[in-house]
C-alpha cells in the first residue's frame, strides 16, 4: 500500500486490558505501526501465540519468575515486552492486571505500508513472504529493538492501531516450545486461516 498510506491511530489503553487468551485472539487482524523518520511501517498480525505467566510452563514467568527480563512482564497492561533470541529481538504485548505476569507473543504480520523499508530491512533477495512470517523476522523487518522494552503499545513511534480484523481465525499449539511438558499442547497460538504470511509450526 505504499503511495496510499493509511491513517494509524494508536487503540486506546482499555484494549489491552482483557484475558491473556481473549487479547491474543483480538490482536489478529490489528496493524502494528512503526513511525520513523525515514517512513510509517506498518503490518496487519495475522499470529499470535499467549503466555499464560505462572501457570504455563512455557511462559518466562512460569511460577512467576521475576528477572531483570521479565520484570516488565508484571507491569501494566499493554507495555512492551521485548527480549533477545540468538540475534532476534521479539515483541510481546504485556497483559492481566498489575503483578499478573502473562504476555502475547506478536509472532507474525503481513507486510501494508512501509514496503521498500521493510525489502530494505530484511533483505533485496527475499521474498515478500519471507520478510515477516516469523516474530523475529517481524521485528527485524519493522526496524524495531530492544530500546522498546516498557515502552506502551498505545503510544507512538511504535504502537498497535485498529485493523480490519481477520476473516477466520484458527487455533494450535504454540511453536518451538519443545520440553514444557503438558504447555506443549495447549493451542494458545491464534492464526489467520489461509494467510501466508503465518510462521510454518514446528515443535
Amino acid at each position: 500500500m505504499d503511495g496510499g498510506i493509511l491513517l494509524y491511530v494508536p487503540i486506546d489503553k482499555d484494549f489491552f486490558e482483557r484475558p491473556v487468551l481473549e487479547l491474543a485472539r483480538n490482536l489478529v487482524g490489528q496493524y502494528i505501526v512503526h513511525e520513523l523518520p525515514e517512513g510509517i511501517m506498518a503490518a496487519r498480525i495475522v499470529e499470535t501465540e499467549a503466555y499464560h505467566g505462572p501457570e504455563d510452563r512455557a511462559a518466562h514467568s512460569f511460577g512467576n519468575r521475576r528477572t531483570k527480563r521479565t520484570e516488565i512482564m508484571f507491569g501494566a497492561p499493554g507495555l512492551v515486552y521485548t527480549y533477545q533470541m540468538h540475534t532476534h529481538t521479539l515483541m510481546n504485548v504485556v497483559c492481566g492486571p498489575v503483578g499478573t505476569p502473562h504476555a502475547v507473543l506478536i509472532r507474525a504480520a503481513e507486510p501494508v505500508d512501509g514496503l521498500e523499508l521493510m525489502r530494505d530491512n530484511r533483505g533485496l533477495k527475499l521474498k515478500m513472504k519471507d520478510w515477516t512470517n516469523g516474530p523475529g523476522k517481524l521485528s527485524k523487518a519493522l526496524g524495531v529493538t530492544m530500546k522498546y522494552y516498557g515502552h506502551h503499545w498505545s503510544d507512538k513511534p511504535l504502537f498497535i492501531a485498529k485493523g480490519p480484523g481477520a476473516e477466520k481465525i484458527e487455533t494450535g499449539p504454540r511453536v518451538g516450545i519443545g520440553n514444557t511438558g503438558e504447555a506443549v499442547h495447549y493451542p494458545w497460538r491464534f492464526f489467520e486461516k489461509d494467510n501466508p504470511y503465518v510462521s510454518k509450526y514446528r515443535l
